[in-house]
């Protein structure tokens, strides 16, 4: 993933720039200079893969500092927006002197961003990968407990993982993320997709309501016709801005979904589908796995976790993962008083000791979190040998 700097003497237009950055998804962290500078970077510091010149009216001190930091890292790509277009002969001039490779207009439009971004990382000298921070979280089909494994998975990550979490509520028609979390949100998806043209890290985080486990949440639709109004599209921009802003993205899907996910799904580093060892769970569950698929999805990163699961279900799993051709990844044993008391009280599983249930979240969330020695060891603990069984190639 690149690293990218702005230069700015205007806060309003070079917070465009970061908004519009942080939604293509293609940057991982972001410097901020403003210009004119009273010292240029030292040149022990690290410069940027890409430093983006939001032009004044007076171009020198961009320009200074474009060579300034053209002789430190001769790989910088440097990139001056200007409002002037075409830039005028002199302009081009000097830009190209100073090692200026590439300009874009003002306002900044995500899709120009994106191809530039797209060919610095084609062109640059080492290949990036961009950070596997998002987990897509679905049902087979409703009332199989989806919520319930997102919003547990995620405060073991947050507690025990210590993980910086967001949950993303894009269940449909109603999210009930915060009905778990016994929290009242304000803001929600649909004050992040009205708001595109600002939406950075720093909006975002405004959005976000936090849990007590240091959780935070967007919260869902509250209203079914809400998702009249709520395109998709827009939502692979704030689910970009979210990776920018933590460690791990759990996004609860709920069970509806087509191929207009499918762009959210693929850039997902893990897609948990949450089953029940019943015909009507197992049923859906195959088909839901064949149109992933059938979307273009990667079968590796389909994950099959089966939740309130029975002892005795042997041959139940073995059946699915013959039907489904993969290994199931999970079990997560009933437990129904726990979990009925903690889904009506808005608490979430946090026991440390002789519970069962709470121990296979948390050994969950330190597999996610290539915890593995820790895993291991409480599996040793707990005696719940054979708790994952690992996706291989077929």
């Amino acid at each position: 993933m690149l690293t990218a700097g702005i230069a700015s003497g205007d806060a309003n237009s070079s917070g465009q720039v970061l908004a519009a950055l942080q939604q293509t998804g293609l940057v991982g962290s972001v410097r901020q200079w403003i210009v004119p500078m009273d010292q240029l970077p030292d040149i022990s510091e690290t410069v940027p893969d890409v430093v983006f010149l939001d032009l004044g009216r007076d171009y020198e001190p961009f320009f200074i500092l474009a060579a300034h930091l053209r002789r430190i890292r001769p790989a910088v790509r440097l990139i001056a927006c200007s409002a002037t277009n075409p830039p005028n002969h002199q302009l081009l001039l000097d830009a190209m002197r100073s090692g200026v490779q590439d300009f874009i207009s003002k306002p900044v439009m995500l899709d120009e961003l994106q191809e530039i971004l797209r060919r610095v990382n084609v062109e640059g000298p080492t290949e990036r990968r961009a950070p596997e921070k998002l987990i897509v979280i679905m049902g087979s089909k409703g009332g199989v407990g989806t919520t319930t494994v997102a919003v547990n998975l995620a405060v073991q990550l947050s507690t025990y993982a210590r993980k910086k979490t967001v949950i993303l509520d894009f269940a449909r028609p109603l999210g009930n993320v915060h009905l778990l979390l016994d929290l009242h949100p304000r803001f929600g998806l649909r004050d992040a997709v009205e708001n595109l043209s600002r939406l950075d890290t720093h909006f975002f985080s405004g959005l976000l309501t936090p849990h007590k486990t240091k959780v935070e949440i967007l919260g869902g639709a509250l209203h079914p016709e809400e998702w009249q109004k709520i395109p998709i599209s827009p939502m692979e921009r704030v689910v970009n801005v979210a990776q920018a802003s933590a460690d791990t993205v759990l996004v609860d899907l709920g069970t509806q979904f087509s191929s207009e996910w499918s762009t959210i799904l693929s850039s997902a580093r893990m897609i948990m589908i949450v089953a029940e060892a019943n015909v009507p769970s197992l049923w859906t569950l195959e088909r839901k796995v064949l149109a992933l698929t059938g979307f273009g999805i990667d079968p590796e990163k389909i994950r099959v976790v089966v939740n309130r699961w029975h002892k005795g279900e042997d041959e139940v799993l073995k059946s699915i993962e013959k039907n489904i051709k993969r290994p199931v990844f999970a079990t997560l044993p009933n437990d129904y008083r726990k979990a009925s008391a903690a889904f009506n009280l808005g608490t979430p599983l946090l026991e440390n000791h002789n519970n069962i249930l709470s121990n296979r979240y948390r050994q969950l969330a330190s597999q996610l979190a290539g915890m593995e020695s820790g895993s291991t060891a409480d599996a040793k603990r707990g005696g719940l040998g054979g708790f994952f069984s690992f996706p291989t190639k077929r």
